[in-house]
């Protein structure tokens, strides 16, 4: 199977517009207090509020968005950052919906249908892509 060189390129712009402009609205207050539900309830990344505030681990979140939204328009010149970036994206994106597992009230019924907060499902379509990266750029890489 081969991917299309517009449907990869369109795909990584896209994701990495998303990357770039969240990482940025994440130093904002709104932002900040708008993920910390999903930060407090992940075992996994809960205890970061006891080493920094709320706003400084939004920051922190947004910087690393911003880097690798960076690193994957990079990546199209450079098969290493676009390796690295990548790996990256898969993990924010992994992250993120683990966050539907984790944070309470994230499931629910409506008009008898389960339904999930979908702005955390949208990640399923940018984690696919994430691993189209890793995927192209290991095999540049390859040779």
């Amino acid at each position: 199977m081969k991917t299309t060189n517009f449907g990869y390129l369109f795909g990584v712009l896209g994701v990495s517009l998303v990357l770039l402009w969240l990482g940025v609205y994440k130093f904002t207050a709104t932002e900040a207090k708008l993920i910390e539900p999903l930060i407090v309830n992940h075992p996994l990344l809960s205890w970061v509020y006891q080493l920094f505030s709320v706003q400084t681990v939004s920051n922190l979140i947004g910087s690393v968005e911003i880097l690798v939204g960076i690193g994957l328009l990079l990546g199209f010149k450079n098969a290493k950052v676009g390796l690295v970036s990548g790996f990256a994206a898969v993990g924010i994106f992994v992250v993120t919906l683990s966050f539907m597992l984790t944070t309470p009230d994230t499931w629910k019924v409506s008009d008898g249908v389960l339904i999930t907060n979908f702005f955390l499902l949208k990640d399923w379509v940018f984690l696919a892509i994430a691993i189209m990266v890793v995927e192209t750029n290991r095999g540049a890489l390859k040779g």
